[in-house]
């Protein structure tokens, strides 16, 4: 607990002055509530702590300081440290002067296993890049998906798992409808498949004119000693990897390990355009909208998203930005000590090839920021017709819905989704797991499972009463759903807004009923966007606990096998499920690979093997 001192704004931070060291290092703002409301790194703290205490500072820095109730910093030993730290803390503590990057995923590879005699290719995200070969990253989940799928058919890799491949007696159906070449049984030779990975590793990593020779003196070859159909396969090869490498190449050779960056603006909200490339191939596109106050700039903002980015993502031997950016020296120095990758450099170029790059994700930043405004407008048009509907006292700016999922009652999982003008905002989904041995579970107790998914939110909503202040709950649920809510939320002295909505008399869609506390049910006109909006908002709660109960019946099912292996506890199964990333890794996983894992003896290894593949 921090000690409260009677000073707030620049009095607190002249306090601080006399201690705050000439050193370099990062200091954090706190407001009343102790929470942090903006984190800043310093060459030297006590000069940059001076600069809050003068007169001519812009709005949102005296709006800043003036919230200021508390204030921290710790001493780094370098600038670039200082930098790393700040983006870290920016991160875990999001605070709201700071600009923000509210979508950090990790990106999806395309992962060649290596480890068997008939490689495979798979989807993988992860950090851990140590086991085979990986080609990325990819920046949707989609592509990644579309570019197995034509891989597969032109290169007829098998798909299936290890202990699928190897318990085959004929072929399956990939082999029967042109996908896959049938390893398992025999009907390709080993030394053919190996060819058909070499020939996908050459394509993956941008070989691709090579390649097309050798496919092309192939399939003469087949001709010459009249194997007319294995040389019609080569050419109808030929033609699929032209189609796609049409659609992926780019017309500059001089682009090969690259991410090109361009910061868009209009009406004060700015997109952030982003392009993959690698192995002179493009590997897809992604906007972000970064959270910034009316007073940021172009320079400040695609500073912090290159900082906050780079934190998790893959880092390519160049950035190709569109705009300058501040300390771009200390910038470029700091993501080559986060990586290692000395070759990394940042450039803002005015003319040639990278240009035309820079001018095309400019274009699709442009209209990208356009739907995201018009967006925008519609959503704020929509969140006043419900804060009508449903006599809200201030214009929602956040929205939970709830909903749940089980099978009487087993793997019952609870789902709360937020939205917002923005859009959905995914990072703020929960999914709450509700132990099937409890009472909330009991014969499918939709009731008591609403009011256990309740009290774990609104305990959340107590020790953070400032973070995320919700403006109407949305349960999918009816009348009786209604007196659990209101009983539950007086438990925790809330006042939240909140409606329940049910299905109709037939539980057809667009016939829903909405019930209100001290309010006669009602109904809303079909056909009016307000009631689209709402079904769209109760499916996303619906699909995402039916996801989350399926995901976690799965897991039930995967993990007991591990449950059932002696010597494999708790902290061991937690063990390999980090370092594998999930069951069918851990199946998959050789003897040697199982014994390198901390705490797996080479013995316990070949028991963990033995167990797994004789179920």
């Amino acid at each position: 607990m921090l000690q409260k001192s009677k000073l707030i704004g620049s009095e607190l931070i002249k306090s601080h002055l006399e201690n705050a060291p000439n050193l370099p290092g990062v200091y954090k703002m706190l407001g009343a509530d102790q929470q942090v409301i903006y984190v800043g790194k310093a060459k030297n703290l006590k000069k940059r702590l001076t600069n809050y205490i003068k007169t001519d500072l812009d709005n949102k820095t005296i709006r800043m300081v003036s919230l200021t109730h508390y204030l921290e910093y710790n001493v780094t030993n370098s600038e670039i440290e200082a930098l790393l730290l700040e983006a870290q803390l920016i991160k875990k503590f999001q605070p709201k002067f700071n600009i923000l990057l509210k979508d950090d995923k990790s990106f999806p590879y395309v992962k060649l296993r290596l480890d068997t005699d008939y490689p495979q290719l798979i989807k993988y995200r992860g950090k851990n890049l140590s086991s085979g070969e990986f080609f990325g990253p990819f920046v949707s989940s989609e592509q990644v998906d579309t570019t197995l799928k034509e891989l597969q058919k032109i290169f007829k890799l098998r798909s299936c798992s290890d202990n699928y491949f190897k318990n085959r007696k004929r072929p399956c159906l990939q082999y029967q409808i042109g996908r896959c070449s049938a390893p398992c049984v025999g009907k390709i030779s080993k030394e053919d498949y190996s060819e058909l990975v070499s020939q996908v590793r050459d394509f993956l990593i941008g070989k691709t004119k090579e390649l097309q020779k050798t496919l092309s003196n192939k399939m003469e070859q087949l001709s010459l000693q009249l194997h007319f159909e294995a040389a019609a396969e080569i050419r109808d090869r030929i033609k699929a990897l032209s189609y796609i490498q049409l659609k992926s190449t780019l017309s500059s050779s001089s682009i090969k390990n690259a991410d090109v960056i361009a910061i868009v603006e209009k009406n004060n909200c700015y997109c952030i355009q982003l392009f993959v490339y690698r192995f002179g191939q493009s590997y897809g596109n992604i906007a972000y909208f970064p959270f910034q106050t009316d007073e940021s700039n172009k320079a400040e903002i695609l500073t912090q998203f290159i900082n906050q980015f780079y934190q998790t993502a893959q880092i390519p031997d160049e950035i190709i930005i569109n705009h300058p950016i501040i300390d771009l020296e200390l910038v470029t120095k700091a993501i080559k000590q986060l990586s290692g990758n000395n070759k990394l450099s940042i450039i803002h170029p005015i003319r040639g090839n990278k240009v035309k790059l820079l001018e095309n994700a400019e274009l699709n930043g442009q209209l990208a920021l356009d739907q995201h405004l018009k967006q925008f407008a519609k959503n704020q048009m929509i969140f006043q017709q419900i804060q009508q509907l449903f006599n809200l006292p201030l214009l929602p700016d956040r929205i939970e819905v709830y909903d749940n999922s089980h099978i009487m009652g087993t793997f019952a999982v609870g789902s709360m989704i937020v939205a917002t003008k923005s859009g959905f905002d995914k990072k703020e989904y929960r999914i709450f797991n509700i132990p099937a041995s409890s009472d909330d579970a009991r014969g499918g107790d939709d009731y008591e499972m609403l009011r256990t998914v309740l009290t774990r939110r609104f305990t959340r909503l107590k020790k953070e009463p400032l973070k995320n202040i919700v403006s109407l709950m949305i349960i999918d649920g009816g009348k009786g759903h209604l007196s659990v809510v209101q009983k539950t939320m007086a438990e925790f002295d809330l006042a939240i807004p909140f409606v329940c909505m049910s299905k109709g008399p037939d539980r057809n869609a667009g016939c829903e009923q909405f019930h209100m506390p001290d309010k006669e049910s009602f109904t809303i006109d079909r056909n009016l966007p307000i009631m689209k909006y709402l079904q769209i908002l109760r499916d996303e709660a619906h699909n995402f606990a039916i996801k989350n109960h399926r995901l976690r019946r799965s897991k039930a099912i995967k993990v007991s096998s591990l449950d059932d292996i002696n010597s494999v506890g708790l902290i061991r199964k937690k063990v390999l499920l980090h370092y594998f990333g999930s069951y069918k890794a851990i199946c998959d996983a050789t003897i040697e690979e199982l014994s390198k894992v901390k705490g797996i003896s080479k013995t316990l290894a070949k028991h963990i093997f033995t167990s797994l593949h004789n179920k």
